[in-house]
């Protein structure tokens, strides 16, 4: 069998749509992104919400994800993620909702659009364009417009500190700018030290991984407050980049049903893996339990790995294990010697769906 390889020839063969000069601009992206917000209009002074709603799918949920998860320990409104056609019933006009779809044509988050609409909710929408951009003019609803021409999922910076950001700046959370502007540097020092494809394997972090979970069935556990997204977003990474299944839970619901799972079928645990995500100031309880539960599996015989999270405040935090998952996924994707970035069976879905 012919060894699957990560140096920069094979990367560069590989990858033909050239996915990684997007991973290496993510912190740049990031940065952009808190500009974008900055400069953007907001045509509601209300701050009385009583609940924000982010619509949105893929690579847009997940950056709305990521603010909710961010923001558990901060914000006193309820916020949720809707990725369905249709807005639960309580969403009404004392709502803040916020409308992502990075081609701004999605059919699910566009009838979204349509029912907070009817129902008297503030809107703020934010796409690179399409029928969402043509929808916020028509109603003179508040848009921020971000760069085309990225995957969605590539787009995340965008998709999460765009609408972060403009939070702050409706004055409902607390400023992020600081928070914004040293995530940013662990960002980079992880592109430069750590991630980078000049990078060898034994001192890079997402190479190492990737390596580890070659040929396997990952599955992916974070703790479930402020890390849950990480674990959803990983999966999906390894699902659309790496062309690869996986699965995904929380510490500490995992320890209430799934860890009982871990028993059969026997024969097939030696092809799977278990990454733990790790964060320093992760509860002190559910820390105990993913160590109680990493012997578990281990006694089982499955190989469990841990990744721990980079950076002082809880943005850098969030997102570096983001940024090194994603990597992950894309070396993941190159052992595979499958190009990352095209994902034909979505775009076949959209296709079909087209024809209805």
């Amino acid at each position: 069998m012919k060894k699957a390889k990560l140096d920069l020839k094979t990367i560069k063969q590989t990858d033909k749509s050239d996915m990684l000069n997007l991973l290496l601009d993510f912190p740049l992206q990031c940065q952009a992104a808190a500009d974008i917000a900055q400069h953007a209009k907001i045509l509601t002074q209300r701050k009385d919400f009583t609940g924000i709603v982010f619509a949105g799918l893929g690579g847009s949920a997940i950056g709305a994800d990521l603010i909710r998860s961010y923001l558990y320990s901060e914000i006193n409104i309820p916020i949720i993620v809707c990725r369905e056609y249709e807005l639960p019933a309580y969403v009404d006009n004392q709502a803040l909702v916020f409308i992502t779809s990075y081609s701004g044509n999605t059919e699910e988050t566009l009838s979204a659009y349509r029912m907070a609409k009817e129902r008297g909710a503030v809107l703020i929408a934010v796409s690179s364009g399409g029928t969402l951009k043509e929808y916020a003019q028509r109603d003179k609803v508040s848009f921020a417009e971000i760069p085309k021409g990225l995957p969605p999922r590539c787009a995340l910076g965008y998709l999460s500190m765009v609408p972060l950001c403009l939070l702050a700046k409706m004055g409902l959370i607390n400023d992020v700018s600081l928070a914004v502007k040293e995530m940013v540097g662990v960002l980079e020092d992880l592109k430069n030290k750590s991630i980078n494809p000049n990078i060898a394997a034994k001192d890079n972090i997402a190479k190492a991984l990737a390596l580890k979970v070659f040929n396997k069935f990952t599955v992916v556990y974070a703790a479930g407050v402020h890390f849950d997204a990480c674990a959803t977003r990983l999966r999906g990474q390894l699902a659309e980049n790496a062309k690869a299944l996986a699965s995904s839970h929380v510490f500490p619901e995992m320890n209430h049903n799934e860890i009982v799972g871990w028993q059969n079928p026997k024969k097939l645990f030696k092809d799977f893996t278990v990454l733990i995500l790790r964060d320093k100031d992760t509860h002190p309880r559910v820390a105990k339990r993913m160590d109680i539960t990493k012997d578990i599996l281990e006694k089982e015989g499955v190989t469990v790995f841990e990744l721990w999270s980079r950076g002082g405040g809880l943005l850098s935090r969030i997102f570096s294990l983001i940024y090194i998952g994603d990597f992950i996924s894309y070396y993941l994707a190159i052992l595979y010697g499958i190009d990352p970035t095209p994902v034909e069976r979505i775009a076949y879905l959209k296709d079909q769906l087209a024809k209805e």
